[in-house]
């Protein structure tokens, strides 16, 4: 289901596509209730359908709702709208780790920062059982001030819980 920009989603205006993967399609939205921009995670119908997908989606969006972390993107919510399921979570703006080590290799200063950042966020997933089961750059985010936000809710993630 491509959502265009100004499709409605109960208070969520659709701004624009920004991400897509195997449990998903993400979506950059204004919540005209509390006037902040948000990222919302929709789950395609087809994917409604299979039972086991449903529960998935379910079951992420209450595990991350477990998680509250300076370097994990915060799950704001799930809903749904006229039968589409979705997830309201923090929008991450920056670049990814992979985006940002494509310029070249990582001063060690930061290269220690950044893992540390990465260390501290699994940590805490951790303590609450919540394994990140799909790590790499490419789901690492990067703040414009250089503070990772890890979004365990991309497209392409996958959790494991209690």
């Amino acid at each position: 289901m491509a959502l265009t920009s100004g499709t409605r989603f109960g208070p969520f205006e659709i701004a624009e596509a920004i991400g897509a993967g195997g449990m998903g399609e993400v979506y950059r939205a204004t919540d005209t209730k509390l006037g902040r921009d948000v990222a919302i995670k929709i789950l395609p119908s087809a994917l409604a359908e299979d039972p086991d997908r449903f529960a998935r989606f379910e079951r992420e969006a209450k595990l991350l709702a477990t998680l509250n972390h300076a370097h994990i993107g915060a799950s704001y919510g799930l809903d749904e709208h006229e039968g589409t399921q979705f997830i309201v979570m923090e929008l991450i703006e920056g670049e990814t780790l992979e985006e940002k080590l494509k310029g070249g290799p990582l001063p060690v200063e930061d290269a220690l920062r950044i893992g540390l950042q990465i260390s501290e966020a699994l940590e805490a997933a951790h303590e609450k059982s919540v394994v990140h089961r799909d790590l790499k750059p490419a789901n690492v985010m990067m703040t414009r001030d250089g503070v990772v936000s890890e979004p365990l809710l991309r497209a392409d993630i996958r959790l494991d819980g209690p």
